[in-house]
């Protein structure tokens, strides 16, 4: 018999419970567990009002921003739509059925206000750090930096030259963005870090870099900085920065220095790519930090005509000169050149007058010079490092902190910015470092309801 339609009288009351609809496997269920937002309130309560109107509950809001975060929700505004009408993404903002959903302007309004004052993000950032030190998945013996270029919110239309003269100080009188890019002009992140001048300058975000780095077309772009725990992957610290080799060499020494000071995390090792391996950071790390470099030294000494490289004159430390493949001596007088960082090196021109091996040498020459860091040491190390098998093991290894960028921007969606200026790429950043992080520890750590009896 086929069955009918029954449509009965409404029920003057309804029982319905949430918590019975959220799935126990659910992703939000299983973060919910580590989100610990206890100390919200306090960060921000130097920041509000005594008297007025109560605000919108703020845990509320940054609850929202980890839904959005988590999976890969990009506009605040379909944000606000998607927690109106999701069960979970309404269990998980302790909204219930009749919670209100607020206005999608509220975000706006909080980050660039008291969440950037009290710099909550970051706070909430080293919050899950911490509970994955306390789960066991940081170790901190090995780390590994990278960085990733994220393209901005920034149009190539409506750029000027890098040489043409625009009033900023006008500009930023309407433009959030461009105050935050001229108050960063002489921080070593971002404007001092290169006196090269961009090609192109976006009117719209001023800070972000005109790049060609992908080999394809250039874009406007910051760079998101890295540092890992080797263990299984834990971001420990993030950093945004102008997308230039410079700035982000720089935003390692940062976040290692931040994550000892506020995490009490030393590593034994670095792992990272030929970029860091200039000499001014192979020597920040050996002989400042301790830290061993598993990173390719950065070296420009090789000559492809043919003639001797550096690497042809053995270097005698106890004596400290060096010696030809003619066997003749270079010394140096102590003077450094290049900014105090090199020492030369010279032959004499006697020696190399009567020379053989002259033209293979310095045929264009009268004698031959050879350039010798301050942290020529250091470099050694990390040559020496790079002949061992944990020097393989380390280069395998740098692959997870690839994988979280592909992660960042295939699953998270955040391959392209939303967010204007240096501190809106920050904020993008931390909240996307959190919602990984919050992500590896609901795989990692299962729920106590999913594991067998």
């Amino acid at each position: 018999m086929m069955g009918q339609r029954q449509i009965d009288q409404a029920a003057l009351f309804y029982e319905f419970s949430l918590e019975r609809h959220v799935p126990v496997s659910h992703l939000l269920r299983s973060i919910d567990r580590f989100v610990d937002l206890s100390d919200i309130r306090r960060h921000l309560e130097p920041f509000y009002s005594c008297t007025g109107r109560p605000s919108i509950d703020p845990e509320l809001l940054v609850r929202m921003l980890l839904v959005g975060y988590c999976y890969g929700i990009r506009s605040e505004r379909r944000l606000c739509e998607e927690v109106h009408l999701n069960l979970a993404y309404r269990w998980f903002c302790r909204l219930g059925l009749e919670g209100e959903v607020p206005d999608h302007s509220t975000f706006s309004k909080n980050r660039h206000g008291r969440f950037r004052d009290c710099d909550l993000l970051r706070k909430l950032f080293e919050t899950v750090v911490q509970r994955c030190i306390a789960e066991g998945l940081v170790d901190g013996v090995a780390f590994a930096v990278d960085a990733s270029l994220i393209a901005a919110d920034a149009n190539k239309q409506r750029a000027v030259a890098g040489t043409d003269e625009v009033d900023w100080e006008t500009i930023a009188r309407t433009r959030r963005s461009v105050r935050e890019y001229l108050d960063t002009l002489d921080e070593a992140a971002w404007g001092a870090a290169s006196d090269t001048v961009p090609k192109f300058i976006a009117k719209s975000d001023p800070a972000a870099q005109w790049t060609g780095a992908h080999k394809g077309h250039a874009f406007f772009a910051y760079a998101n900085n890295y540092l890992i725990d080797l263990k299984v992957a834990i971001i420990v610290d993030v950093e945004a920065t102008r997308a230039i080799r410079q700035a982000e060499v720089g935003a390692a020494r940062t976040m290692i220095e931040r994550t000892e000071e506020r995490l009490e995390l030393r590593p034994e090792r670095v792992v990272a790519d030929t970029a860091y391996g200039t000499a001014e950071m192979l020597g920040w790390l050996v002989n400042e930090r301790a830290i061993e470099p598993h990173i390719p030294v950065f070296d420009k000494s090789g000559r492809a005509d043919g003639t001797f490289s550096r690497e042809d004159f053995a270097y005698d430390q106890q004596s400290d000169v060096y010696i030809c493949p003619a066997g003749k001596v270079l010394t140096s007088t102590g003077t450094l050149v290049n900014d105090g960082t090199t020492l030369l090196y010279r032959a004499s021109k006697h020696d190399c007058d009567t020379c053989e091996l002259k033209p293979r040498c310095c045929p264009k020459m009268p004698s031959r010079k050879v350039p010798r860091s301050i942290h020529e040491k250091a470099r050694d190390v990390a040559r020496e490092i790079a002949k061992t098998n944990a020097y393989v093991t380390s280069r395998r290894e740098r692959k997870k902190i690839e994988m979280l960028f592909a992660h960042l921007k295939r699953i998270l969606r955040l391959d392209r910015l939303r967010l204007k200026g240096p501190l809106g790429a920050r904020d993008e950043f931390l909240l996307a470092a959190t919602a990984q992080n919050l992500r590896k520890l609901a795989k990692l750590i299962p729920s106590p309801a999913l594991q067998p009896a």
